[in-house]
């Protein structure tokens, strides 16, 4: 054997050692663990809600841990869990909807003044709310997509525009709770309680429930979904690839924008009234789940279930917390701590497909 043959057997087998030895980094127990998260984007959340929940068990004991105060956290985490969902499908494709609450409850005013102001029957009014919700969407859509502006200015602007709107229409008037019971019941639907086993739902918490089950299956098993997923994670890929961009991102928005409205209808029936200062703060509670629950604001990446759990996250340490008679403020504090801990997580994820 020549020289230049036990040079080229030389080099071979250092490549062989070397690819070895990158094949073992890769199968470390930590990137292990990295690549299950990188699969399954909802498993931090659920692990973090399954221990919050056991810990509060263990410290308040039934007082907590029965099936009515249990079914209470899903009441009560029920509009952000609606509304968490719509901003899902905005954050997956790397936007952001700073607009949901406002779209929320300009659409449930127009279903209480539809129905008061001008008579009109009350499932004709609840379908001019939905309407409203979704032209809202569509408007943003419109601006992000065609006019290429950026979603976080769009929907700052538009989140102004309909709040506006909200309190010039309804005159800052709030329609009683007795009335709508007296002549509009329909408007209260997902207010509605049943009872299983001393578990206490309403119709607003199952369809906060189907509607995650449904928009998760539709991301993972339809052509739309994928797009939605192809879109957020690089958009000019897409486009290369024979994704149609603008109208997904406008379908994003209209559906996110329908959501919100029936969240509208949801807070009607949580509340009892049509009051146009209710749910202000929607936007920021729908973004903190969507980040505790695993989804990334890089978009592209994440799981809808995710924003459920961040969503009942949420809920556990608000009630836990005040169980136990700690300050309202410390709620803040531990969700605002699961907020960095969710992003810090998300970027180590990320590294994984580096």
């Amino acid at each position: 054997m020549t020289d230049s043959d036990h040079y080229e057997a030389s080099v071979r087998e250092k490549r062989a050692e070397t690819v070895a030895e990158f094949q073992d980094h890769r199968r470390s127990p930590l990137h292990r663990i990295q690549h299950a998260l990188h699969v399954t984007p909802a498993l931090v959340p659920l692990i973090v809600l399954l221990v919050s929940i056991i810990v509060f068990g263990l410290l308040l004991g039934s007082r907590f841990f029965s099936p009515f105060a249990l079914t209470l956290i899903l009441q009560q985490v029920q509009i952000v869990g609606i509304v968490a969902a719509a901003q899902s499908l905005v954050i997956l494709t790397a936007g952001i909807d700073l607009s949901v609450g406002a779209i929320m409850v300009l659409s449930s005013v127009v279903m209480g003044q539809f129905t008061f102001r001008y008579g009109i029957p009350a499932p004709v009014a609840v379908a001019c709310g939905l309407a409203v919700g979704t032209a809202c969407g569509f408007l943003n859509g419109w601006l992000v997509s065609v006019m290429r502006l950026p979603p976080f200015i769009v929907t700052l602007g538009s989140w102004q525009i309909f709040l506006a709107t909200n309190y010039l229409y309804s005159a800052n008037e709030t329609i009683r709770a007795q009335e709508i019971e007296a002549e509009a019941p329909i408007l209260q639907f997902f207010g509605a309680k049943f009872e299983i086993g001393g578990a206490v739902f309403t119709v607003g918490v199952v369809f906060m429930i189907a509607l995650i089950v449904l928009l998760g299956w539709v991301l993972r098993q339809t052509a739309w979904g994928r797009h939605v997923y192809a879109v957020g994670d690089d958009a000019e890929a897409a486009q290369l690839s024979g994704v149609n961009v603008k109208r997904t991102l406008v379908s994003v928005y209209m559906l996110s924008g329908l959501i919100c409205a029936f969240a509208g209808w949801a807070l009607i029936g949580r509340i009892g009234s049509v009051s146009p200062t209710s749910g202000y703060d929607a936007n920021i509670e729908s973004i903190t789940a969507v980040v505790i629950g695993g989804i990334s604001l890089f978009g592209g990446r994440g799981s809808i279930m995710g924003s459920l759990f961040g969503a009942l996250i949420v809920g556990v340490f608000s009630l836990g917390l005040r169980l136990l008679g700690a300050d309202a403020q410390w709620t803040y504090f531990f969700i605002g701590v699961l907020i960095i801990a969710a992003v810090a997580v998300d970027q180590w994820i990320r590294k994984v497909s580096a």
